[in-house]
């Protein structure tokens, strides 16, 4: 826009010297030149001054041009600086929003993960109660059929002693003819010797086979299957005033030379031991023995094995929507048994064996050497495949990892072993007094490989002296 102002000015500069030499030269003429000659000197000044003020008005329209330029420059300058400072917190903005959704994605997996968790346990959770239920209705069956026998051996008893009755009528008159007999046959008969008294009747006696005959058609009792403890399979001892549950274990004498203990002071997921090399082949059966001492009200994660496959493939945990004292023996997710261990609550030692075999699916839970419960159908012929993470005190929702405070075990571990076989009750019994460790033992708090968190391992001579 200042182009034709500079252009205008260059003329004048130019045209005025000009048209001045010109005039100048024309004075030098005769006096008769002169009149014209300012005439028009007059005006061109005239035209001189119009031209000064358009000229004027030109650079005053040029300057304000160049003021105006010059504040749209400034402000161009003030909007680019202000939309890069946009860009800069849209920038920001994005990258928050995608972290917030990145937590928000990680969110939504594991919670779909552990719904899928929750109802798989469900699902196991009735097929259990189907089977539960089926028990007892056989259960039921099998006590009806108990009663049938019972009464019909009553009536049988009854029949016996009615029988009896009349042997001992009929002999009480034979006895009482005999006397009379011996009364007579003097008198009748002088000098005949009295005949001896007649023997009570003998083995083949028709009165005495009649009564073993009554009691060989007597139905006989119905052996049921038991456990080496006496225990029906597949039944758990109902809880009583005279049943085990109710009654307090009994003080176990001074139990040394358990080894190592392990102390978990709180519920920190940092708090973990791993036993390795974990199991190096497949398991058909499995013993897993400890003492234990909980110091928290409740249970957690006693022990956690894992694999590719499957997160929990072996699980000892307590959760805090479970009865007080009850713990989840898991075996292949969604498998499960739930176990009663109340005695534990205590804040003492104690001394837990819980023992599982493929064969017919039977499982024991001992505590302090009583048989808590049993059961039979708990994963029947199923093999815990090798290769996984073992470890202590914590549940694994993925291979060595994914731990949760609530899941998290507080209390003291001592003496720990695994064997890959059913141990027999005296074997048993002799861990729980502290004699000799039975042989075959696969893993020992000697494999602790890896002890994290605040997590204290303390040798003790004896058990009372651990912490």
């Amino acid at each position: 826009m200042g182009c034709p102002g500079r252009t205008t000015l260059s003329f004048l500069l130019i045209f005025v010297p000009v048209y001045l030499h010109g005039a100048l030269s024309q004075e030098a003429g005769p006096m008769g030149q002169r009149k014209p000659f300012f005439e028009r000197l007059r005006r061109l000044e005239e035209q001189f001054r119009r031209f000064q003020e358009v000229t004027l008005t030109h650079l005053q329209a040029i300057a304000s041009n160049y003021n105006l330029s010059y504040n749209i420059d400034a402000r161009f300058q003030s909007l680019a600086q202000e939309s890069q400072a946009l860009a800069l917190a849209v920038n920001q903005s994005q990258a928050t929003v995608q972290g917030d959704l990145g937590h928000l994605k990680t969110w939504i997996r594991k919670t779909q993960r552990r719904s899928r968790k929750v109802d798989s346990r469900l699902l196991a959770l009735g097929v259990a109660l189907r089977e539960r239920s089926q028990q007892l209705t056989q259960e039921r069956k099998e006590q009806a059929a108990q009663r049938e026998a019972l009464s019909s051996l009553a009536l049988d008893m009854r029949a016996l002693q009615d029988t009896l009755a009349r042997l001992t009528h009929v002999v009480q008159s034979q006895g009482a003819r005999l006397d009379a007999l011996k009364e007579w046959l003097p008198a009748a008969c002088p000098g005949t010797t009295a005949p001896a008294r007649p023997a009570l009747p003998s083995q083949s006696s028709p009165k005495l086979q009649e009564g073993r005959q009554v009691l060989r058609t007597s139905p006989e009792p119905l052996d049921l299957p038991r456990d080496f403890a006496g225990h029906l399979q597949g039944t758990r001892e109902p809880p009583g005033p005279g049943s085990q549950w109710a009654r307090r274990p009994e003080r176990l004498g001074e139990v040394c030379n358990v080894g190592p203990a392990l102390v978990f002071p709180n519920t920190s997921t940092e708090n973990v031991v791993f036993l390795r090399p974990g199991f190096l082949a497949g398991l058909r059966a499995l013993s897993v023995c400890s003492w234990v001492r909980t110091a928290s009200g409740h249970l957690g994660t006693l022990l956690s094995y894992a694999t590719a496959e499957n997160d929990n493939k072996l699980v000892l945990h307590g959760r805090d929507s479970l009865v007080p004292g009850s713990i989840h023996f898991v075996i292949g997710d969604p498998a499960f048994r739930e176990l009663p261990l109340q005695p534990l609550l205590d804040g003492q030692w104690h001394h837990v064996c819980v023992i599982w075999t493929s064969l017919l699916g039977r499982y024991w839970l001992h505590v302090d050497r009583r048989l808590v419960a049993t059961g039979s159908r708990f994963r029947e012929g199923y093999e815990i495949p090798p290769g996984g993470s073992l470890v202590l005190g914590q549940e694994q929702d993925s291979i060595g990892g994914g731990f949760d405070g609530s899941e998290a075990f507080v209390g003291s571990m001592a003496g720990l072993a695994i064997w890959d076989r059913a141990l027999v009750p005296g074997e048993v019994s002799h861990l729980a007094t502290g004699k000799e460790l039975p042989p075959g033992a696969i893993l020992t708090l000697a494999n602790a490989a890896l002890v994290g968190g605040f997590v204290q391992r303390v040798n003790c001579t004896c058990l009372e002296l651990c912490p």
